[in-house]
């Protein structure tokens, strides 16, 4: 008797188990007539649950058919089952295959021909491993036949979100039932689902050599973000045939090479995930060439938040972990600062780690000796000739990076003539991305170097100067910074040679030498790239000495919520969005410091919602941890290190100071009568470490200006004597009391502050907006703003009145 063909296996299939859809269809029929029942003004309940307890009776009926069918009749059900649109019955299909027998590879390729089709779900895994199953009851020689059909049920699978570990046990069925020669891939590596594992298959052809073979089999055995030091023993000594080291760097560079425009699929699919990451190992173990400038590439585009590509952690992860096996420590700088996945980042920590063990160095050693220079000359210029122009990047302070143009004589001017920008694009574009990536780098040491507040360290004068001082980019912010050796402060330029330097900090000096240095940088002039002689101590007070592990200090303050999250984003903590009904009322923000040595916690809460979203937020405790190991130990306030303590409680003043509704000028026409108690208190209160600092800064920038004599310093006010009334500036909050009568003064914006004026410092922006007031309100007769001018009591300069 002739054998059935694929096709006509299907189809006889079909015949036979058609009563299958008969009995589907009556069910589904008699479901719908239930629910044409359910009308608000006639309700049959008997009728409806008659009419469901029928179809439940039809659907019992064909299970137990099934359970009793046999033989052909059973295959036949399978493969009906099998097929596009009846998805929703695959545990009657995983019933039918359970007691299925005598497959033909006829008869599976058959199955396969119709579950193609298909769009399959994690759901289905169960009976496709059933399916792989039937392959071991067939002859080996016979199963080679369903090679190609097996291909294209593998490359389904590819796409649907498994676990890890179940698509493994999918992928050794298959091996076990497929088994290839020495020159065949196997189906379950380099999966035709992505761009770059169909790139890389290509590359190895239909017969690739036998040791490659080997390696990419190898490739496949990485579960986990670092190998085994076996695996790499093993790995090196398949790299070893002629081709091998190649054929690694080849499938390295693939993953740029062959990205795909297509933001929604993944780069390489899950189906890749572990021969993509041996892949990543093993260049790196053969040192292929640009190894550290791809895995970078590969962390920073898979690691973060761009549109382009979906985040894949597990590919970044073992690109991060293989760059700490590497020599060159900017390519882990990079990461440090840009990567903000959390458990990302804490395999960068680990990365460092094992980096700066093989240089025999501290984490922290490695970054600062990382910092990139993007080319920069040591005094902070690079410059590039385009046509007869030059132009010159400099980096002209810890903020500024500005790009100058000069022609073939040196005449500076404003902008390059148009011909020279459309001649000069491309070229140009490149200056301007390399503008960009040094003022990122820029911010990334000033917030680095001021995370060294909380750490003792100490350079010897040799490191100081390398990796500090003469950098072209970091050598800004140090230049701009005091440093002390052997117990003596000294700016940059008066170093003591030979001497071992650590980076000052008021704390540690007595109060005449804070002072002292405080005048020193007003007086040259001295804008420090951060607030270091202004800088706010907080000392532990009785309070919290008495609470033991937690500070009250800043509780049961008002914030804008939107504000703080963003805040406390942009200062490096880690924290939760709140939720107004997600569960979510309270949220507790974390932050590292010291290397890692210490935690700060800042709890705060929902106070206040509007449009179902969290507007405003109530602080609470704050709390410290000291690391153990890999836990963390809640530890009394006490026991904390000053520095780490002053530092963490600085940070939370200028969070309530930006983020309270009592520095909001617009919030006492809100009619928030809930909050007015708190506002009326806060605006105008006792002065937090952080006002008190402006207090000094301000005593001695007003006498250098051209109001000195119309203003005076209370302990809490700016007084302002203008020519119409005199105002009092609360410090603290910005806010305005009107003499007589301290009537409040609602001033939302004040005019520009006069560029000459100079400011050692400006943080919040409080220090600014405080003199701009008083510039504006000591000369209130030349005011011409209709709501500044209504509240004063003045009549309008073109006649208005009130």
């Amino acid at each position: 008797m002739r054998e059935l063909t694929v096709d006509e296996t299907v189809t006889a299939a079909f015949a036979s188990a058609s009563w299958i859809m008969e009995a589907i269809v009556q069910e589904l029929e008699l479901e719908g007539r239930s629910y044409s029942w359910l009308l608000p003004d006639d309700r049959d309940e008997r009728r409806t649950e008659k009419l469901r307890r029928q179809a439940r009776n039809v659907r019992q009926e064909r299970v137990r058919r099934l359970r009793h069918t046999e033989g052909a009749d059973r295959r036949a059900a399978v493969i009906y089952l099998a097929q596009p649109g009846l998805d929703e019955y695959y545990e009657e299909l995983e019933l039918a295959l359970s007691g299925s027998d005598d497959w033909t590879p006829t008869g599976v390729a058959a199955l396969l021909s119709v579950v193609r089709s298909r769009e399959l779900q994690y759901w289905d895994v169960t009976w496709v491993c059933q399916v792989v199953d039937l392959m071991l009851e067939i002859d080996i020689a016979e199963r080679q036949h369903l090679r190609e059909p097996f291909t294209r049920l593998i490359e389904a699978m590819a796409h649907v979100p498994l676990p890890a570990d179940e698509r493994r046990r999918l992928h050794r069925r298959i091996a076990l039932a497929l088994p290839g020669d020495l020159t065949t891939l196997p189906l379950s590596a380099l999966v035709r689902a992505d761009a770059w594992a169909s790139s890389v298959r290509d590359h190895l052809g239909d017969a690739p050599a036998p040791h490659l073979v080997k390696l990419v089999e190898h490739l496949c055995e990485v579960h986990t973000p670092r190998p085994t030091q076996t695996w790499r023993a093993r790995c090196l000594t398949l790299l070893e045939p002629t081709g091998a080291r190649e054929f690694v760097r080849f499938a390295l560079t693939a993953f740029i090479r062959e990205v795909s425009d297509d933001g929604n699929r993944r780069m390489v699919s899950e189906a890749n995930t572990d021969v993509a990451r041996g892949t990543i190992w093993a260049a790196t173990l053969a040192r292929v060439d640009d190894l550290a400038t791809t895995l970078t590439w590969l962390a920073v585009h898979l690691g973060g938040d761009r549109a382009r590509f979906t985040q894949d952690l597990v590919i970044a992860g073992a690109a991060i972990n293989a760059l700490g096996e590497g020599e060159d420590p900017q390519p882990l700088w990079r990461l440090q600062t840009s990567i903000k996945h959390r458990a990302l980042r804490k395999q960068v920590d680990t990365a460092l780690a094992t980096a700066a063990g093989h240089a025999g160095i501290t984490p922290a050693q490695l970054l600062e000796r990382g910092v990139p220079t993007h080319g920069l000359a040591t005094d902070g210029t690079r410059s590039w000739r385009l046509g007869d122009h030059t132009v010159v990047l400099t980096v002209r302070d810890a903020i500024t990076v500005r790009l100058g143009f000069t022609t073939a004589d040196g005449t500076a001017v404003r902008a390059l003539p148009m011909a020279v920008r459309e001649t000069h694009a491309e070229e140009l574009k490149a200056i301007k991305a390399v503008q960009k990536e040094v003022r990122q780098t820029l911010a990334a040491e000033r917030a680095r170097v001021e995370g060294l507040f909380t750490v003792d360290r100490t350079w010897s004068h040799e490191d100081w100067a390398r990796h500090y001082l003469n950098h072209p980019i970091t050598g800004v912010v140090a230049r701009g910074l005091i440093w002390e050796a052997d117990g003596t402060a000294f700016l940059p330029g008066d170093a003591p040679p030979g001497a071992e330097i650590r980076l000052w900090h008021p704390a540690r000096a007595a109060l005449a030498e804070v002072a002292a240095w405080r005048e020193t940088v007003t007086g040259r002039r001295l804008r420090q790239p951060y607030k270091q002689a202004f800088r706010e101590v907080y000392l532990l007070t009785p309070a919290e000495e008495s609470t033991g592990v937690y500070s009250h200090r800043f509780a049961a303050h008002i914030v804008d919520h939107a504000r703080l999250y963003a805040l406390l984003k942009e200062r490096g903590w880690q924290t939760l969005w709140l939720r107004a009904f997600h569960g979510e009322q309270e949220a507790v923000a974390k932050k590292e410091l010291a290397e890692g040595a210490w935690r700060v916690r800042f709890r705060y809460e929902t106070a206040a919602v509007a449009d179902h979203e969290v507007t405003l937020a109530a602080t609470d405790q704050v709390r410290f941890d000291r690391r153990d190991g890999r836990a963390w130990r809640e530890t009394p306030l006490a026991r904390v290190p000053p520095l780490v303590f002053s530092e963490a409680m600085r940070d939370v003043d200028l969070f309530i100071a930006v983020t309270s509704i009592a520095a909001d000028p617009d919030w006492i026409d809100r009619g928030e009568e809930r909050f007015g108690g708190y506002v009326r208190e806060a605006a105008f209160g006792a002065l937090p470490p952080s006002a008190e600092v402006r207090r000094d800064a301000l005593a001695r920038i007003l006498p250098r200006t051209a109001i000195a004599d119309r203003c005076t310093l209370t302990d809490r006010y700016l007084v302002v004597r203008g020519d119409l009334r005199t105002y009092r500036i609360h410090l603290g909050s910005g806010n305005i009391l009107m003499s007589p009568s301290d009537v409040y003064l609602c001033i939302v914006t004040a005019r520009k502050r006069d560029a000459k004026l100079f400011l050692p410092f400006e943080e919040d922006g409080r220090l600014a907006l405080i003199l701009s007031k008083a510039f504006l309100l000591a000369h209130d007769s030349k005011i011409t703003d209709d709501t500044i001018l209504q509240q004063i009591g003045k009549t309008p300069p073109d006649g208005r009145g009130q």
